[in-house]
């Protein structure tokens, strides 16, 4: 593989549970990779496998086209690396973003912390920055000042990021990974997961015929119907296409009313389904 990062056939397991099974993805070079997921889903494990704090039950990582178990102190300077829970030497004081100068670390808010983790990770122009849930529990200005941090760095630094709050990922990613007990149930660049998911609403002709439940299209999530009216999440729209499986199924009806959506519908959606993302 030669993206920034990578994983092949990566398992972990935590005593016989597993977490990881068989997870395979690649990092663009270049890229905003926001990792998404339910809690649970693996996100930390694979963050801290790659950035070798843990060891792989089976398969391997790569970083910056170096195997995670390899990396060394001359590896370690191209990479930077924040989690939700840094741990910095507590008696040295900063002065960026804004931050007190002589306070030490220890006396920082949560917030002014993920700033000096933040600031300490981008110091030295690192070619990748690997961000665990750095927005969990900030306020929005602490979390606008991070974002704009992590923006004016896109352009020189690859950037993997673990965050459930999908709507700050959504103004800045350039590519998406679902991940979901522990596989990834898709990864594709965010332009095309917000044109292929939709939130359809279908106005029926009576009298409705419904179709039994193993009828329904796969690329359909969680339909609900009534003989008046159906609504489903649709995976793979085209509008040809979608408007013809509505017709297949339903004959004409009166109303298809087809609605964008946000990447937290699109979360909620798939994690609600249990779904691969047809």
């Amino acid at each position: 593989m030669s993206g920034a990062l990578c994983a092949v056939d990566l398992s972990k397991a935590f005593r016989n549970v597993p977490v990881l099974d068989g997870l395979n993805f690649e990092v663009p070079d270049g890229s905003v990779f926001g990792l998404v997921g339910p809690n649970g889903a693996g996100k930390t494990t694979t963050i801290k496998i790659l950035m070798n704090i843990l060891k792989p039950t089976a398969g391997r990582t790569e970083v910056l086209g170096v195997n995670s178990r390899q990396l060394g102190p001359e590896h370690l300077t191209q990479i930077g690396y924040a989690s939700e829970n840094q741990q910095m030497p507590d008696w040295m004081t900063v002065r960026y973003f804004e931050l007190p100068l002589n306070r030490r670390l220890r006396h920082l808010s949560r917030g002014m912390r993920m700033k000096a983790a933040l600031a300490s990770s981008l110091a030295y122009r690192p070619r990748l920055l690997v961000l665990d849930e750095p927005f969990s529990g900030l306020d929005p200005v602490v979390r606008e000042d991070l974002i704009e941090g992590l923006i004016e760095s896109a352009a020189e630094t690859t950037i993997l990021i673990s965050s459930h709050d999908l709507a700050e990922i959504e103004s800045f990613a350039s590519h998406i990974g679902y991940l979901d007990g522990g596989r990834l149930r898709f990864s594709e660049e965010m332009t095309s997961l917000t044109a292929r998911f939709r939130e359809i609403e279908v106005t029926l002709q009576p009298p409705a015929i419904l179709p039994a439940s193993g009828e329904w299209p796969s690329n359909w999530l969680r339909p609900d119907a009534t003989p008046a009216l159906v609504r489903f999440v649709e995976t793979r729209f085209d509008p040809d296409r979608t408007s013809s499986q509505i017709n297949r199924l339903f004959g004409d009806v009166r109303q298809i009313s087809v609605k964008p959506m946000p990447l937290r519908a699109i979360f909620v959606a798939l994690a609600r389904s249990g779904s691969k993302a047809a």
